[in-house]
């Protein structure tokens, strides 16, 4: 094994101890949530440097940055935009540091350069998207970012002249965006990054080729951090969705005819449940929701003036949760999820089921657009072998013909999976996949590598993995258990673990290494995890309550100082799913389990690499630097504790090839060296 030059650096500790609840909290690296302080930006070129004498020291780097390079480098699509027979996406195409964007000309047209992000002549970390097309097929809004920020600046494209327009808008968040019919103007809901008022929230009309000091305000939503204001778009009317995010999420819902010279009318009023309309030209108003209806239902809203909208029921509710749905072509496509399973309902706009989308049941769908006056719908499929693949389905050929694929060296033959059962700490049966190689299925203890989400209701589906490709191609075994958390199983699956019953799905996970574990699959030497995000606090509350049980962790852009995860960026809209510090009850189940607050001194812990980056506004990188220091100082193993850390990092997938390469070749180099895994 690779030794390190020196040990991890010295993080010097500051402790402020505060008093939550009448409990005392201390907070040893609090001067850390200092992003641009000189001390910390010393601090971490020191963790840079104590990184690479680890990771550079790996032998084989050099073959595994190969393997990595051809599982990477191969062409992409995605983003697809429709506007009458043009066809507009983005693509990349191998060797290129970022995906373009360009246009077909009907279903099997030549495809048009657009945008090149290269040409901007602003770097590699530049990245662009298409966003909307406007009805005349005229102009296309695109977004550009640097690095991996959440925030981005949009632009507008004459696509004839090719000729960007001077109607941008900066830097910031776009909430919402609509055309108006005749494509000569737009309305629009943007967060200003740099803002005199920054929570100001309001919606405008502006008309191309005008400066934005003369926009219209065509709504005010109010002015509050806790306040976020959408756009539904419409051809006749728009609506405005306003969401306040209290205690519990509560929505409002106002329409306004367009050009119209009175103000939006309120029709739903600090509503609880979930609500989002879609406006179809005859002016009937569909929408998703789950009031009266968990796993929801999709229904007509019928108002009537002051008095609460009827619901009529157009697809009810079932024991399977809606996931997503799509109108086109007078059709309603309803993708479902029960399980492991998928399925999409093709439905009249009565709601009369006309039939099921053709799709892998297994594999991993999604629906990727249609248009309510057009003919197609566009829908993704993958699986753990296989990479996405894009289908474009027409009514009249009722059968989905392949759009574009992602091509692979990986030769999914050799590889298979299987479902398994294992009892929960609570005795709740859980599925897990597991994948790999089909002898390493059929038994025997083998190095393996573990993730999950549980959060936010997300089903945790078969989808194809890099990162998973690579260390089955090792020998490893996958396992992806779907714990609580996620809706797998409807929205009582959400709830099991939600809020205050976080510990719910970190026992799951736990329960789920204790099995691999048991059934001699694998050994807790043999044995890695990983996860970012949501799935990042998964891991760090897995291993600071469980260090003896796995080898090695990667936990990627997570959030660990749930004491305080709230107040940094915008991360109190997600109350609702874990609850405060401020609140008591809230209190008492976030510091049982906040990651940052269970490392203990004299503990040994599993190697462990932390990523993250200065550009992640909803992972705020101060979780990782506080983290990783807090680690170094607490371990007592000769595992090592690592920052993997850069300024263009963030949380949005955009880092250009040659930075996905390496940072995947790291991650890989961590886990081969730890696991003992052939190169």
């Amino acid at each position: 094994m690779p030794k390190l030059i020196e040990g991890p650096p010295v993080s010097q500790i500051e402790a402020v101890t505060e008093i939550l609840h009448g409990v005392p909290v201390t907070d040893p690296y609090r001067w850390l949530e200092e992003q641009e302080s000189p001390r910390t930006r010393e601090w971490l070129a020191a963790q840079a440097l104590y990184a690479r004498s680890y990771l550079d020291a790996i032998p084989s780097r050099d073959r595994i940055q190969k393997r990595i390079r051809e599982l990477v480098d191969v062409e992409t699509h995605d983003s697809i935009q429709k506007a009458g027979d043009r066809y507009f996406f983005r693509k990349r195409t191998p060797r290129q540091e970022q995906p373009c964007i360009f246009f077909r000309e009907g279903p099997d047209g030549a495809d048009q350069l657009l945008i090149d992000p290269a040409e901007r002549g602003t770097g590699k970390y530049t990245a662009v998207k298409p966003l909307r097309v406007s009805p005349d097929g005229r102009l296309l809004l695109y977004e550009v970012k640097e690095g991996g920020e959440r925030t981005g600046t949009f632009e507008l494209l004459d696509i004839q002249h090719a000729k960007v327009l001077p109607d941008a808008l900066p830097r910031g968040y776009l909430r919402g965006f609509a055309f108006a019919p005749d494509s000569q103007s737009f309305y629009y809901v943007h967060e200003a990054a740099g803002a005199i008022r920054p929570y100001y929230r309001a919606a405008y009309h502006h008309v191309l080729g005008t400066g934005f000091t003369d926009d219209q305000q065509i709504f005010f939503a109010g002015e509050s951090d806790k306040l976020r204001l959408q756009i539904v778009p419409g051809e006749e009317k728009l609506g405005f969705l306003v969401y306040r995010f209290l205690d519990k999420i509560h929505t409002d819902f106002y329409l306004w005819p367009l050009g119209s010279e009175h103000a939006p009318e309120p029709l739903i009023r600090n509503a609880e449940y979930k609500f989002g309309p879609v406006l179809l030209k005859n002016g009937r108003i569909l929408a998703l929701t789950d009031c009266h209806a968990p796993n929801s239902r999709i229904v007509e809203v019928c108002f009537r003036r002051e008095q609460e909208p009827d619901f009529v029921d157009l697809i009810p509710g079932n024991d399977a949760l809606i996931q997503d749905w799509e109108v086109a072509d007078n059709r309603i496509f309803v993708l479902y999820i029960q399980g492991i399973k998928a399925q999409v309902g093709i439905f009249d706009l009565s709601g009369k089921q006309l039939g099921q989308l053709p799709v892998e049941a297994s594999d991993t769908v999604r629906l990727a657009g249609g248009s309510g006056e057009g003919d197609e719908l566009f829908f993704e499929q993958e699986s753990f072998t296989k990479p996405p693949q894009i289908y474009r389905y027409s009514s009249l050929a009722r059968k989905p013909v392949l759009w574009a694929r992602r091509k692979t060296s990986f030769d999914s033959q050799n590889y298979s999976q299987i479902q398994v059962w294992f009892n929960a700490k609570d005795g709740t049966p859980i599925p897990m996949f597991l994948v790999g190689r089909r002898e390493i299925l059929e038994g025997g203890r083998h190095p393996a590598i573990m993730t999950s989400y549980g959060g936010y209701g997300i089903s945790m589906t078969p989808q194809f993995s890099v990162f998973v490709a690579f260390l089955i191609e090792r020998g490893c075994l996958f396992a992806l258990p779907k714990i609580r958390g996620g809706s797998e199983f409807g929205a009582e699956w959400h709830t099991a673990a939600k809020r205050r019953k976080r510990q719910v799905a970190f026992d799951d996970f736990l329960s789920a290494a204790e099995w691999l574990v048991e059934t001699g699959r694998t050994e807790p030497r043999k044995l890695a995890i990983f996860g970012g995000s949501n799935s990042g606090l998964l891991v760090g509350a897995a291993m600071t309550q469980r260090p003896e049980l796995f080898r090695a962790v990667v936990c990627m852009v997570p959030m660990l100082d749930m004491l305080r995860y709230h107040l940094f960026d915008n991360a109190h809209v997600w109350k609702e799913e874990f609850g405060t510090a401020e609140d008591p009850d809230d209190f008492a189940a976030i510091r049982s389990y906040s990651p940052y607050h269970r490392v203990r001194d004299g503990t040994a812990y599993p190697a462990t690499m932390i990523i993250s980056g200065d550009s992640d506004h909803n992972c705020n990188p101060l979780h990782a630097r506080k983290m990783t220091a807090r680690l170094q100082a607490a371990n007592v193993s000769d595992n090592t504790i690592l920052l993997d850390y850069s300024r263009f990092r963030g949380h949005s997938p955009v880092l250009p090839l040659s930075e996905r390469i390496q940072a995947l070749t790291a991650r890989m180099a961590f886990l081969c060296d730890q696991l003992g895994l052939p190169v």
